[in-house]
């Protein structure tokens, strides 16, 4: 499968400490082989899954193109409300 990252997830991830960054692209392209810590979500967010590496979230979906979609990636503390939030507010100035 093909992994496409969201800009946000490309930027969180340059964001990190060396360590971290490491874990967390090993981890993006472990996807590739259907490898990693991979678990759908429930609730609003049922059409998503999540990626746990360490402390970090990778909020994810399946295309239909054989292509995983990484969509928004951050800290688990609070990685849950700031993406539903944006997605709550990406829907508002679609309507």
């Amino acid at each position: 499968m093909k992994v496409r990252l969201a800009p946000q997830v490309v930027d969180f991830v340059r964001s990190l400490a060396p360590e971290p960054r490491r874990r967390v692209r090993l981890a993006l392209r472990d996807l590739e082989k259907g490898k990693g810590d991979v678990q759908a979500l429930e609730g609003p967010l049922q059409d998503y899954c999540r990626l746990r590496v360490g402390p970090y979230r990778v909020i994810l979906m399946y295309s239909k193109s054989r292509t995983i979609e990484c969509v928004f990636a951050e800290r688990r503390s609070i990685v849950y409300e700031v993406f539903a939030d944006a997605m709550i507010e990406r829907l508002m100035r679609d309507e």
